[in-house]
C-alpha cells in the first residue's frame, strides 16, 4: 500500500468517525491520533491525513452541496456514512487541492471498493465522475498534468537523441 493510499484512509477513517459521532470538531485530533496509533503506528505522512481532514471539515458546505448535486437519487443522510465520507474527501482532491483530478477519482474509487459496499466503487465514480464532467477548472488541471507529462517525455527523448549523437559524433544539420 503506497503511503498517499494508507494517508487517505486513515483519513478516511478519521471522518467517518468524526461524522457517526456527530460532527464534533473538538475530537478531531485526538481521532487523528488514535487512527494513527491502531492503523499506522510508525508512519509519517507528513501532515497529509491532517490537511485532508481539516479541508474537508472548512469546506463541507460546499462539498455537500456538491454530493447533493450529483447523488440525485440519494439525500445525504441516506448515502452510507462510509460512501458520504469517501465522496467528501475525493471532491476536496478535486476542487481544492492540486493532486491530479484522476489519481483523486482512482483513489477514491479504490477506498471504496476496500470498504464500501458491493456497489460503493460504481457509486463513487459516478459522482465523483460527474463533477469532473461538470468542472472545467478541474479539466483544466488534468490537461495541464498531461501537457506536463508530454512536455518530459518530450526534452527526455530531446536528451537521448542529443546523447547518442555525442556518443555516435554524429551533429545535426
Amino acid at each position: 500500500m503506497s503511503n498517499r493510499h494508507l494517508a487517505r484512509t486513515i483519513a478516511l477513517q478519521t471522518l467517518f468517525a468524526w461524522d457517526f459521532n456527530g460532527r464534533k470538531n473538538d475530537g478531531l485530533e485526538s481521532l487523528i491520533e488514535d487512527n494513527f496509533a491502531n492503523f499506522a503506528p510508525n508512519f509519517d505522512d507528513g501532515g497529509f491525513v491532517r490537511g485532508l481532514v481539516a479541508g474537508v471539515v472548512e469546506h463541507l458546505d460546499e462539498i455537500d452541496k456538491h454530493i447533493i448535486k450529483y447523488a440525485t437519487e440519494w439525500p445525504l443522510d441516506q448515502i452510507t456514512a462510509v460512501d458520504r465520507n469517501i465522496l467528501r474527501l475525493g471532491i476536496y482532491e478535486l476542487s481544492y487541492t492540486p493532486i491530479p483530478p484522476r489519481v483523486a477519482i482512482n483513489e477514491s474509487i479504490e477506498i471504496a471498493k476496500s470498504f464500501g459496499g458491493d456497489s460503493s466503487g460504481k457509486f463513487v465514480n459516478g459522482v465523483l465522475g460527474a463533477l469532473y464532467g461538470d468542472e472545467p477548472e478541474i479539466q483544466k488541471r488534468d490537461n495541464k498534468e498531461e501537457a506536463e507529462a508530454a512536455k518530459e517525455k518530450e526534452a527526455e527523448a530531446a536528451k537521448e537523441k542529443a546523447d547518442d549523437n555525442l556518443e555516435t559524433g554524429a551533429t545535426e544539420d
